[in-house]
């Protein structure tokens, strides 16, 4: 039988982790880069089915794989946008090129604030899950008491 709870919690980890990289992207939307220099680029998390660790001893099998051979969500890690940089046109700014351009990063914050939303939402789902499992936990373990 499935370990619910690793797996769900498996989710839980991604989706933290998701919101994690939607922070960083969100607290550089607006950063500069002096000319020539490497403007900062927004960071996108990749997800694979993987093995979950084992629900009573939280550990995987010596092979790497989960002792329990549950399937979960893992982050694969995270892959840079190709979006290309913000180029604004501001001569004034010590920032700027010769044409007066300055660059900035390519991250879109409805593209951030949208991701954070389905992020936080299947986080709430993921919890939902859990809380229903264990109701059902409970009401398994109450019809097995003798009264």
């Amino acid at each position: 039988m499935p370990d619910i709870f690793s797996i769900v919690g498996s989710a839980l980890n991604a989706q933290d982790a998701r919101m994690g990289v939607i922070a960083a992207n969100l607290a550089n939307v607006d950063s500069i880069t002096p000319a020539g220099g490497t403007p900062y680029r927004a960071h996108e998390v990749v997800f694979e089915a993987g093995q979950v660790a084992d629900g009573e001893t939280g550990q995987l099998a010596a092979n790497g794989a989960a002792d329990s051979g549950d399937t979960g969500v893992t982050v694969a890690g995270t892959v840079l946008s190709n979006a290309p940089p913000k180029q604004t046109y501001d001569p004034s700014s010590p920032f700027a090129n010769a044409k007066g351009y300055v660059t900035g990063s390519n991250v879109s914050q409805a593209d951030q604030m949208v991701d954070l939303i389905d992020s936080s939402s299947s986080y709430s789902a993921s919890v939902a899950v859990l809380q229903q499992a264990t109701r059902v936990d409970q009401q398994l373990i109450s019809s097995l008491q003798v009264s």
